[in-house]
């Protein structure tokens, strides 16, 4: 019998205990999960810093940290939960979306960690694994709900009617919120990552500079994003005001860069959950660590009594938790790869 075949006859078992490996992008990041919502380890080894001196990733570099610091993370994750590989039941790996030589370091070694374990291997989406980061926050958490899906590569706002069923009411067209901050980061002559440096400048700033409303005249979805125009509009203002001789309030631009980048996402969201009848609204990716838009969502949510599931910060940026939680809904449905699964770096957001 080989190996496929092995692991697709096995018994499964009630609380897996499941290793997520992520290595979409600059964190190489391991964690083991119980039953899919029980953090027993949970360990992310950044190349952030590194990646700063060129003022954003460099996907060679980003691959190269992989190569090294993804055994580390495995035996310390290991280590922090008092476990060995023989008690692992299932290996969890992001096969995309994202760089593909980051993406290849991660499948390559999960592959290599289930055939020699005689474990299944399970194909996850970054995208499913951001959404179900709610479920660590929330272990009595059910769908359906809506969640905010804002990351650096993706904004959309979906529907999560069961464990295994998304409809997207509407996504970005062209840039995504976590690129549009970055941009904006550079345009204000800001350190990388783009996202928490313009929210600690916008803290001492107003929301007092007049930015365009993204998508007033479009004809598509009414859920729909666009964050190019509006990124667009703040590198000009900043351009033209330095034509002009006149100095710039960084701190002014960033605050109202970011009200006009939020708040549509917010607005979005709760019209969403009044649209499908849904009472719960979960948040997901890395710009859900930004703490105007938690704050901001707390409010409305108090105001419109719908309930609020806000991940930590750590689990709304890339980590090894989300990828478990989302492998043991993925292990429930047998949905084993074989030694032939490969990286992708762009998946469906679905």
């Amino acid at each position: 019998m080989n190996y496929f075949d092995k692991v697709l006859s096995a018994p499964l078992k009630d609380n897996p205990i499941i290793m997520g490996i992520e290595t979409s992008c600059d964190e190489t990041a391991v964690a083991i999960i119980k039953g899919g919502r029980e953090i027993l380890a949970d360990v992310i080894i950044s190349s952030a810093t590194e990646h700063a001196k060129f003022g954003g990733v460099v996907p060679e570099i980003a691959s190269r940290s992989h190569t090294t610091a993804i055994l580390k993370a495995t035996e310390q994750a290991l280590s922090n939960a008092s476990l060995t590989l023989d008690d692992i039941d299932a290996f969890a790996v992001t096969e995309g979306a994202g760089l593909l030589g980051a993406l290849l370091v991660g499948v390559s070694f999960a592959k290599s960690l289930a055939y020699s374990t005689g474990k299944p291997l399970i194909p996850v989406s970054h995208i499913r694994g951001h959404i179900a980061a709610a479920y660590l926050a929330d272990k009595e958490l059910k769908p359906p709900f809506i969640s905010i899906l804002a990351s650096g590569g993706h904004t959309a706002i979906v529907a999560v009617d069961d464990y295994y069923t998304f409809n997207v009411f509407g996504s970005t067209i062209d840039d995504a919120v976590g690129e549009a901050f970055d941009k904006v980061a550079r345009v204000l002559s800001l350190p990388y990552p783009g996202g928490p440096n313009v929210e600690r400048l916008a803290k001492d700033g107003k929301n007092n500079i007049v930015l365009p409303k993204m998508l007033k005249n479009y004809s598509g979805g009414e859920f729909d994003f666009s964050y190019s125009g509006l990124k667009t509009a703040v590198i000009n203002y900043v351009h033209n005001q330095k034509e002009k001789g006149v100095e710039i309030n960084r701190a002014d631009v960033a605050a109202s860069f970011q009200h006009a980048a939020v708040d549509v996402i917010i607005d979005k969201a709760f019209k969403a959950a009044e649209r499908r009848g849904y009472k719960t609204i979960t948040v997901s990716g890395g710009v859900g660590a930004n703490g105007y838009l938690r704050e901001t969502l707390k409010a409305r949510a108090e105001k419109d009594g719908v309930k609020l599931v806000l991940p930590e910060k750590r689990y709304c940026t890339d980590n090894g938790a989300m990828i478990g939680a989302e492998g043991y809904l993925q292990y429930k449905k047998r949905n084993f790869a074989d030694l032939s699964l490969n990286a992708k770096a762009v998946v469906p957001l679905k």
